[in-house]
């Protein structure tokens, strides 16, 4: 498979898995900084180097990587569909709700495909948690929080695209795994802002709420934040069952816990982000987790399985952040989140 990648900051995540398959080729880079795409080109000794996506799309590929600032994703996303060319995109998926219906008609006329690359659900113990989930061990789940909070505050300085983000955009890395756990969507949203109050030099708000109930009757609730005075960066995750919960640590040193009907109290559990029986020896630094996500990229695109987050699931994990947000913009009343199938 002849790869392509566009944004060579994330993108390198991504370069270096694909440059260490036998059976994939990154062929041509993109990126609108010359130092930048030199510096990767060179160090990768790619041949093609482009600071236009257009002309990306153009090159002799089969596949296309946009790892791009995300107000770009969903209109590169269709060019490349349009241009015939497998899509694996970062997140979110899209930027408005008219181009999550745009991107979901260029995926179903398009003859390659289109994955969403929602790296939080290939996390080890996320994927142990939705079989420990699904088969019921800690019974029907009847609510779930998920956080993402990371101070970026000096990247947004230097005029990072996330400073001109609701933080609750940015939502998928928390409810994507959740969706996934659940097998569910989300159908409606409130939301809440505290406002720019940590930096308002940088003028983006702080932190966000999303509250969603989905078509299974879950509660959820996803807090995203990026101007925010906390160390280190974290993900956490708490599913109540009607038999038990599961709950994440928080760092530094707060192990996985979980609790079943009958017990005593939270037996602790592991939690690794990698697949211990992997041997990562490439990673995009999140583990294992975009070797394998890479992995059932190529055999999706040859044909060999399903797309496993195809395109109306890379919608369904960021449409209910759009919708947190205009409900956050009329002061939390209910913002119905649409069917995009």
């Amino acid at each position: 498979m002849r790869v392509g990648v566009a944004g060579l900051r994330r993108g390198q995540s991504f370069l270096r898995v694909f440059a260490e398959r036998d059976d994939c080729e990154v062929v041509a880079v993109c990126d609108t900084s010359p130092d930048v795409l030199t510096k990767v080109a060179d160090r990768w000794q790619i041949p093609t180097r482009l600071d236009r996506f257009d002309d990306l799309i153009q090159a002799n590929l089969d596949a296309v990587v946009i790892a791009t600032p995300g107000p770009l994703h969903a209109r590169q996303a269709i060019a490349a569909l349009d241009a015939g060319r497998h899509v694996l995109s970062e997140v979110p998926a899209a930027w408005t709700l008219e181009e999550c219906h745009d991107l979901v008609a260029a995926a179903n006329r398009a003859d390659g495909i289109y994955m969403f690359a929602e790296n939080m659900c290939y996390f080890h113990y996320l994927q142990e948690w939705r079989d420990r989930i699904q088969r019921g061990d800690i019974g029907d789940i009847t609510y779930v929080e998920a956080e993402y909070v990371h101070n970026i505050r000096p990247r947004m300085q230097e005029g990072n695209w996330r400073k001109d983000m609701p933080p609750i955009y940015y939502c998928t890395h928390s409810l994507g795994p959740v969706l996934d756990i659940l097998d569910d969507r989300c159908v409606q949203a409130i939301g809440l802002s505290t406002g720019p109050r940590t930096s308002p030099e940088i003028g983006v708000d702080d932190l966000e709420v999303g509250l969603f109930r989905t078509a299974g009757g879950v509660i959820v609730k996803i807090l995203c934040g990026f101007s925010v005075c906390r160390e280190p960066a974290f993900h956490w995750q708490v599913f109540y069952g009607t038999e038990g919960v599961i709950e994440n640590g928080r760092p530094p040193g707060d192990p996985a816990k979980i609790f079943r009907q009958g017990q005593d109290g939270m037996q602790e559990i592991h939690a690794e982000v990698s697949d211990p029986g992997l041997e990562p020896a490439v990673t995009g630094g999140h583990g294992t987790s975009e070797m394998l996500l890479v992995e059932d990229f190529v055999k999706a695109a040859r044909g060999e399985q399903p797309v496993p987050i195809d395109v109306y699931r890379g919608v369904e994990m960021t449409a209910p952040g759009l919708c947190a947000h205009a409900s956050a913009l009329q002061d939390g009343a209910p913002v119905s989140i649409p069917d995009f199938s």
